[in-house]
């Protein structure tokens, strides 16, 4: 078995537990108070149980209280996952879609989702869902009602020149 990390000599159990009570982050608190029962000489075991988690964690609450001190102990926010994209593919799609389809080629008159995420498939070989084509639209600062139709071109609909949705539509000219 290891030797546990030494905690830091320049705190001590009462000012952990005066920080804790100061503290606006639950989390932070939490911890401060498990590495408090360290410092009143308990077993680190016994503060992994104090605090409801593994001595792993409390190893590691140790390891980021000594880097950084109680602030350390701070919830962080997740990076969460990278994006799709990089920047010299969205700066592509940028000006694929500025300079729109042609017709003939493409065969739409104007970009949809799904046909650009068909174009970014052929084009890089990435997977996109519609939706994320739409985030890295706004992201790009396009919007849908200006830039890219959202109509399905299989139901008949033709916004993108003003006529009718169906056959109850009050825009539907008297026939």
């Amino acid at each position: 078995m290891g030797v546990a990390i030494k905690l830091r000599e320049d705190y001590h159990a009462e000012e952990l537990r005066r920080l804790a009570k100061r503290s606006d982050d639950s989390g932070q608190a939490r911890r401060l108070l498990a590495l408090a029962a360290v410092y009143d000489g308990g077993s680190r075991s016994t503060a992994a149980k104090l605090a409801g988690v593994t001595l792993q964690i409390v190893r590691d609450w140790v390891i980021r209280f000594n880097a950084e001190g109680p602030d350390g102990l701070i919830d962080r926010k997740a990076p969460g996952p990278k994006r799709k994209l990089n920047d010299a593919q969205r700066a592509a799609l940028a000006a694929k879609v500025e300079a729109g389809p042609v017709p003939a080629v493409d065969g739409v008159v104007r970009w949809r989702r799904c046909d650009l995420a068909q174009w970014i498939w052929e084009e890089f070989a990435i997977s996109v869902n519609e939706t994320t084509v739409g985030r890295v639209l706004r992201e790009l600062g396009f919007t849908r009602e200006c830039q890219v139709s959202c109509v399905s071109r299989f139901r008949g609909y033709t916004l993108w020149y003003g006529g009718p949705l169906n056959d109850r539509d009050p825009r539907r000219a008297a026939g």
